[in-house]
């Protein structure tokens, strides 16, 4: 299957289905079968202690999952999530960028699942990583 919209598409799209996340995600890249996302970490992200708060992560992996699927199989807003589970290892650093690399693993015509794997950019090990699983609408 190939890839139905770029980097460039994805953005275009979240800008006019949903302005109101659109400014908090920059796709990096668009592969078959995945993306990379970046969620540039800003003081509304952050929880007490000093670290970017858990349904940011959620977020982050919850759009690079709809973009990777989007990705695939074309302009579908009404795709929606089903299922996640999210595993949160360690503490992301406080003032760096969160990077989310999304991988989908099935692909089908009713549900898409992905894992995503969530950095603090520059750091080689995973501060979170989520699987998710979302249905697709019909034709």
């Amino acid at each position: 299957m190939a890839v139905k919209m770029s980097a460039q598409d994805l953005t275009a799209f979240m800008a006019v289905e949903f302005p109101q996340v659109n400014e908090d995600f920059v796709i990096e890249e668009v592969r078959d079968m995945a993306v990379r996302v970046r969620m540039p970490i800003a003081y509304r992200h952050l929880r007490p202690g000093g670290t970017v708060s858990g349904p940011s992560m959620f977020a982050l992996a919850d759009c690079a999952i709809y973009m990777a699927v989007l990705a695939m199989i074309g302009p579908k807003g009404l795709a929606v999530t089903t299922n996640c589970s999210m595993d949160f290892m360690r503490k992301p650093e406080a003032g760096k960028d969160l990077i989310a690399e999304c991988r989908l693993l099935k692909l089908g015509r009713v549900l898409a699942v992905g894992d995503v794997l969530i950095y603090s950019d520059g750091l080689a090990t995973p501060v979170a990583r989520a699987s998710m699983t979302y249905s697709i609408p019909p034709r």
